[in-house]
C-alpha cells in the first residue's frame, strides 16, 4: 500500500478472526491427540498464546498497520520455490502440536521438569517480542518470498535488521523451540528439526534473490555480516 494511504480497519479484524480461527485449530491438533479437554498445559499454552498475539496485533495496529496489508495473504510473484517449502514448513510446524497432544497429554513419553517448561514459555516471549519488533519496523515482512515492486520495497537495515540480516527467522526459530518445550514435550522437537531445516533452505534462497533483485541488498549485506546468530552464521 502507498505511503499516507490509509489501511482499511477489516484488515486488523481479518486478521483476528484469522487468529481466532489458527487458535481453534491449533486446540483441535492439541487436545485430540492427547484424549483430555482438561489437559492444563494445552490450555495454558493457548491462553499465553493467545494473549501473545492479541496483545501484539492491536501494538502493531497502532504503529505499522501496513504490515497486516503485508501479512493479509500469499501475494502474487511469490517464488514457485518458495511455494515448495511452504508446503513442507507449515506441515511441519502443525504436526508439533499433534506429537505434543500425544507426548504430554495422552502417553506421557517426555519427563520434562517443570524449569524446562518455564524456559519454553520464556523462548516464546522471546521469539515474540523479536518477531513483532521485525514487523514494528519492516512493513515489508510478508509471509512468503517475493520482490516486492508493486510495493517499493527497499531495504530495510534498522532495529533488529542492523544485528542480523534475517531477525524474522531468528524469532521464529527461538519460538520453535521453545513451543514443545512449554506444552511439555521433547518429543515434539522432532518435527520442530524438520522445520528448522527448512528454515535455513529458505534463507539460503532468499538471500541469493534479494541479492539478486532487490536494489542496496549487496551493501546491506557487506554492513551486516550474519545472516541468522551473530557471530555464527
Amino acid at each position: 500500500m502507498a505511503d499516507g494511504q490509509r489501511v482499511p480497519t477489516g484488515l486488523f479484524w481479518r486478521g483476528i478472526l484469522a487468529l481466532a480461527v489458527f487458535v481453534a485449530i491449533v486446540g483441535v491438533l492439541l487436545f485430540l491427540p492427547a484424549g483430555d479437554i482438561r489437559w492444563a498445559k494445552g490450555w495454558l499454552f493457548l491462553l499465553v498464546f493467545l494473549l501473545l498475539t492479541v496483545t501484539g496485533s492491536v501494538y502493531l495496529w497502532r504503529t505499522n498497520p501496513d504490515i497486516f496489508v503485508a501479512r493479509s495473504r500469499i501475494h502474487p510473484g511469490t517464488k514457485a520455490w518458495d511455494k515448495v517449502l511452504m508446503a513442507i514448513l507449515l506441515p511441519s510446524f502443525f504436526v508439533v502440536f499433534v506429537v505434543a497432544g500425544l507426548d504430554g497429554g495422552r502417553f506421557h513419553w517426555s519427563h520434562v521438569s517443570p524449569a524446562v517448561i518455564v524456559l519454553g514459555y520464556i523462548l516464546l516471549c522471546v521469539g515474540f517480542v523479536l518477531s513483532f519488533w521485525v514487523y514494528r519496523v519492516n512493513k515489508f515482512a510478508e509471509p512468503s518470498v517475493r520482490i516486492q515492486t508493486d510495493r517499493g520495497q527497499k531495504v530495510i537495515d534498522s532495529g533488529p535488521y542492523a544485528i542480523v540480516r534475517h531477525p524474522l527467522y531468528l524469532g521464529g526459530l527461538i519460538m520453535f523451540i521453545g513451543v514443545p518445550l512449554a506444552l511439555g514435550s521433547y518429543w515434539a522437537l522432532v518435527p520442530m528439526a524438520v522445520a528448522t531445516v527448512v528454515i535455513i533452505v529458505r534463507i539460503v534462497l532468499e538471500e541469493r534473490t534479494l541479492r539478486e533483485e532487490l536494489e542496496g541488498y549487496k551493501e546491506y549485506a557487506g554492513r551486516v555480516r550474519y545472516r541468522l546468530i551473530p557471530g555464527i552464521w
